[in-house]
């Protein structure tokens, strides 16, 4: 990729069903170019649009992290099974300790033993699955490229407090729309009203109640290896009980962390992205190793992203096969 793919890219993270001609002004490059590459783009699979529900949506829910073994050999395998499930946020293969890392979203009238023991556990191939409740998410970032890009010393996203939405404001129609959406985030609003059977103005107010309330968000996934990104990382970050919000707050700041969030047993999952590795030696020498109540850490390179923000890559499957 070059540098014009690179700001396309980053223009579709600002706002993944922009106009052509609005991503064309704000890459500073002819309509006819930027359609062209940006078609080019989404066809080849490095990116893809979709809309997602968000945490809450529509029940109120709790957000868990599970470490994943597996049995040697049958990695691939059970990520394929987890990729079938609708409830998992994130799903990454990854080195270290554990094979696979993900977020499941379980309503907070479930049963959790339901869902984390009878059905995960119970999966063909896994050994042990290790549970954390998050606690507090402090950075979700989805400008993080352009960000990274620019070498910003500081951050400008973090995490709102997740919106509860009411059921009553969240319909059948509602969910009929995200389905369309989630595999085609830059649909028309009129294709979207044609395939579900409802007039366009309908879809066009819906989808814009379900964004303004925070009940569904426009996600642009693109694959890091593929922008010559070299490390994709996964901390998990021991503080000391005392500093831990203090700890979060000065990493939220740093612009290669992509995604912090505290959890039960007094640590912070971090997610960085950074170009090279070199700067991310210079991120845990100068940067983490330097903050006041950070105990240790331990630090996993991801693999093979399968799921974020409940929509699957684009590329994980050809990448398994390869």
């Amino acid at each position: 990729m070059d540098e014009l793919d690179r700001r396309i890219i980053a223009a579709l993270q600002a706002d993944g069903r922009a106009s052509w001609t609005d991503l064309a002004e704000r890459v500073g490059s002819s309509l006819a170019t930027v359609t062209r590459r940006g078609q080019q783009l989404l066809a080849s699979g490095v990116v893809a649009v979709g809309v997602s529900h968000a945490i809450h949506t529509p029940l109120a829910a709790d957000l868990f992290v599970l470490r994943i073994r597996c049995r040697s050999g049958r990695q691939m395998d059970v990520a394929k099974v987890l990729a079938e499930r609708r409830d998992l946020r994130f799903l990454c293969l990854v080195t270290g300790a554990n094979d696979l890392v993900a977020e499941i979203v379980i309503p907070k009238l479930d049963v959790l033993h339901a869902r984390l023991i009878d059905e995960i556990q119970a999966i063909d191939g896994v050994e042990t699955c290790r549970t954390d409740l998050v606690l507090h998410q402090y950075k979700v970032s989805q400008h993080w490229l352009q960000s990274v890009l620019a070498r910003q010393e500081r951050g400008d996203e973090s995490a709102a407090e997740p919106h509860v939405c009411d059921p009553s404001h969240f319909g059948d129609t509602d969910r009929q729309i995200l389905e369309v959406l989630k595999l085609d985030g830059r649909a028309s609003f009129r294709s979207v009203a044609d395939e579900i059977g409802v007039n366009e103005s309908t879809v066009r107010r819906r989808f814009e109640a379900m964004i303004e309330r925070g009940c569904a968000v426009v996600l642009t996934l693109v694959s890091a290896p593929a922008l010559g990104f070299e490390a994709e990382i996964l901390l998990n970050v021991s503080v000391s009980p005392a500093r831990l919000d203090d700890v979060a707050r000065a990493l939220t700041d740093f612009v290669g962390v992509r995604y912090l969030a505290a959890t039960l047993d007094c640590s912070l999952m971090c997610e960085l992205i950074l170009p090279s590795t070199s700067e991310v030696y210079s991120f845990l020498t100068q940067v983490l190793g330097r903050i006041d109540g950070v105990l240790g850490w331990e630090a996993s390179l991801e693999l093979l992203t399968i799921t974020r923000g409940f929509l699957e890559t684009p590329w994980w499957r050809a990448a398994a096969v390869a």
